[in-house]
């Protein structure tokens, strides 16, 4: 699969240890949407058994995942 870029949304406000858990691998940003709130994640992930791992690390932070998508790469 190679390295890739992912977005992952999360619904709600992810709590200052989630994200600072998130952020040891991947890039946080906060996003307001005039009906809710998410939390959107993005970053690098070096291959499938690192997204894999990402979403577990997700579902142990008792997170909510929205959504997930590849993002395109550079060029």
């Amino acid at each position: 699969m190679g390295t890739a870029r992912y977005a992952f949304r999360i619904r709600g406000r992810a709590s200052d240890e989630a994200l600072a858990a998130l952020q040891e691998e991947l890039e946080v940003e906060v996003e307001v949407d005039p009906e809710w709130t998410s939390t959107a994640i993005r970053g690098w992930l070096p291959d499938q058994a690192a997204l894999y791992g990402m979403l577990t690390r997700i579902r142990l932070l008792g997170l909510e995942l929205l959504e997930v998508r590849r993002l395109p790469g550079p060029g």
